[in-house]
């Protein structure tokens, strides 16, 4: 796999998704974070387009037989996949292994240019392709964490003192359910899955693949592609609308007040909506910004009014105080047999 191009890391967070696919042009869908893939939660999302699934990498999986895994197909046309060929860059090809794949996402000019082009490329150069777009590697790099001091993009020893972790992509394709790993020789078929039913059968694929991995392994993380909730919760609510006042023509204006509960309902939904895009689109841009100027000028008054130092000894031993105490609150947890490793995840 080659370096070539320098492409980051790009952090686990629906937040940064969804900014990711508006950046290369694509609307009315987002990214949510997916808790628990029970078929109440999933029916809640729909219509889903696919799922992206973060799990640590360790390269050939020895539990997994090839008899346990669902085939690849080398050679389907109706199917987009490339072959990851650049470092860093999981989290993105997972991302268009969803988009690329649905026939009713609004790719914009630029992504549908590129698919319309690539179209009969084998997956190797779809890979290259990808690497080699000024745009995607544009937008996947402005997401980029922004440290002074180490370039995660260059440093060669990144990598060897963190474990590594890996996206793939889970999408329906013309009646099947497919598993897009750009690491992989081709996209796996997990067989046939009409309409929505592909969503109860990812559920046990994924929970099969979890437990592989040692009991104490909890460092997953579940994202889905959907809809534009606004556009999903104002459609709902001009429908129940609508119902509203025919029944109310029909039967009084008192008529209806469970639509209307309904109704009030979906706009607080629209509400957080809201809210929740302001807070992921501010999270964005603090990610990209360097604060270490501002620290700095902040350590530098302080050291002027002959602050600085006793502020460094009191952090000190708070520093102390708190990491004694996480030693003794794990310590407990591992004699209880529920210990468990907090991670920061980001893509390989």
């Amino acid at each position: 796999m080659s370096d070539t191009g320098n492409w980051c890391l790009i952090e686990s967070d629906p937040g940064v998704f969804t900014g990711l696919i508006k950046g290369i042009g694509v609307s009315g869908v987002q990214v949510e974070e997916i808790y628990s893939i029970d078929k109440e939660t999933l029916d809640d999302l729909k219509p889903v387009h696919g799922l992206i699934f973060l799990f640590k990498w360790q390269g050939r999986d020895p539990a997994a037989t090839p008899g346990s895994l669902a085939p690849i197909e080398y050679e389907n046309g109706d199917v987009f996949f490339a072959q990851q060929m650049i470092t860093n860059a999981c989290a993105t090809q997972a991302i268009l292994s969803i988009l690329l794949n649905s026939p009713t996402i609004d790719l914009g000019e630029e992504l549908t240019n590129f698919k319309s082009f690539v179209s009969d490329f084998p997956a190797e150069l779809k890979g290259h392709a990808i690497s080699n777009s000024d745009l995607i590697r544009a937008v996947h790099n402005s997401f980029s964490r922004s440290d002074p001091f180490i370039n995660e993009m260059n440093d060669p020893n990144a990598k060897e003192k963190e474990d590594l972790f890996h996206f793939i992509a889970y999408t329906p394709v013309n009646g099947n359910l497919y598993e897009l790993d750009g690491l992989q020789e081709g996209p796996r078929n997990h067989g046939p899955c009409p309409g929505d039913s592909w969503l109860a059968k990812v559920g046990p694929i994924i929970q099969e693949r979890m437990a592989r991995y040692a009991g104490g392994e909890i460092r997953f993380n579940l994202m889905a592609v959907v809809d534009d909730r606004i556009k999903v919760y104002e459609e709902k609510v001009k429908a129940y609308q609508t119902q509203l006042e025919t029944l109310q023509k029909n039967e009084g204006p008192d008529a209806g007040s469970w639509l209307k509960g309904e109704i009030d309902h979906l706009r607080q939904d629209i509400i957080k909506e809201e809210e929740k895009r302001e807070k992921q689109q501010r999270e964005n841009k603090l990610r990209r910004h360097n604060f270490v100027p501002l620290i700095y000028e902040i350590l530098k008054g302080l050291a002027q009014e002959g602050k600085l130092s006793e502020l460094v000894a009191e952090g000190r031993s708070r520093a102390k105080a708190e990491l004694e105490s996480a030693k003794q609150r794990k310590a407990a947890s591992a004699a209880a047999g529920h210990a468990i490793e907090d991670v920061d995840m980001y893509d390989d």
